[in-house]
């Protein structure tokens, strides 16, 4: 009983996914046409990176609802610099520089002042939403005049050998991550802030850092995100991030990451996020309305939720 119990808490994300993907071909055969496959994956990559980022925050037991408000925040300030005229380059490093800040001002507040992940992220988050508003005075950054256009659009919107860049980029990220998680100290000692924390402070490891560290990850991937996001769109909007917070946490929860820190692993989130954009897609195909797709979504997190709880 409990090597069954084990055997479907640790490939629960692969067992689900395969069981959504039946599903939704048996519904709906052109599921599995290679352009739509392609379009998933494509879905798919914004919010695995953030997911991917999610991961490393929430396996030291902690949680950051800012990551769509860093996701709009960072874009619409990397669209700035490239309607100003300075590039893509410049654009780019800053857009990603705005999410390392944000990151790492949410680890600071969270590590240093001693605040609740919850409350100080939910700070943060409204903090990075008002001032984006104000910052674009409610209004989209439109990068559809700018210099290079073809190679910022390369970012969300091309191809490399009919694969979509933005797929390439997943995939290098969480290869990286996957690296990080498994052969360095860094990675290490996440698993084991979220597994005991206390006991990693009496042996020594710098609790903090570790966890600013996380939260910088975290900050880099949201704005990585937003990148990819308004490239695709051609512009930044205000409300870019709206949700993306909730997806990403039910992706890494859906791949199997415990909610309490200490367990899980960065494949099981790619596999979450995957769940989740194959949801979306299936949705789609079957025309049903926006306002339902909500009502689908909340119930699949939380049923992760529940899923998480039950297993430990």
């Amino acid at each position: 009983m409990n090597k069954t119990k084990d055997f479907l808490s640790k490939f629960r994300p692969i067992i689900l996914l395969i069981l959504f993907s039946v599903i939704i071909t048996t519904l709906r055969p052109n599921f599995i046409s290679p352009n739509n496959l392609l379009n998933v994956l494509r879905q798919t990559s914004i919010n695995a990176i953030i997911a991917a980022g999610m991961t490393f925050v929430i396996l030291t037991g902690g949680i950051d609802l800012s990551v769509g408000s860093i996701l709009a925040f960072s874009s619409a300030i990397g669209a700035y610099i490239l309607v100003s005229g300075y590039g893509v380059t410049a654009a780019v490093l800053i857009c990603l520089f705005i999410g390392i800040l944000a990151g790492g001002l949410n680890g600071v507040i969270i590590t240093k002042g001693k605040a609740q992940p919850f409350i100080a992220t939910l700070a943060t988050m409204t903090l990075l939403k008002g001032a984006t508003l104000v910052f674009t005075q409610g209004k989209p950054i439109s990068v559809l005049k700018v210099e290079n256009l073809n190679a910022f659009r390369m970012i969300g919107a091309g191809s490399i050998f009919g694969i979509p860049t933005p797929v390439y980029i997943m995939g290098i990220v969480f290869i990286v991550c996957y690296f990080i998680l498994n052969n360095t100290k860094t990675g290490r000692y996440v698993y084991a802030i979220g597994g005991n924390e206390e006991a990693s402070k009496l042996s020594g490891l710098n609790t903090d850092i570790v966890k600013i560290k996380s939260y910088i990850i975290n900050g880099l991937f949201a704005a990585m995100a937003g990148l990819i996001l308004t490239s695709r769109l051609v512009s930044a909007q205000p409300n870019a991030g709206d949700g993306y917070e909730l997806d990403a946490i039910a992706a890494v929860v859906l791949g199997g990451t415990s909610l309490a820190g200490g367990q899980g692993s960065i494949l099981g989130t790619i596999f979450g996020a995957l769940i989740i954009g194959i949801l979306n897609n299936s949705l789609n195909l079957m025309n049903v309305s926006s306002y339902y797709q909500m009502v689908v979504r909340a119930i699949v997190i939380l049923l992760a939720v529940l899923l998480d709880r039950k297993n430990k």
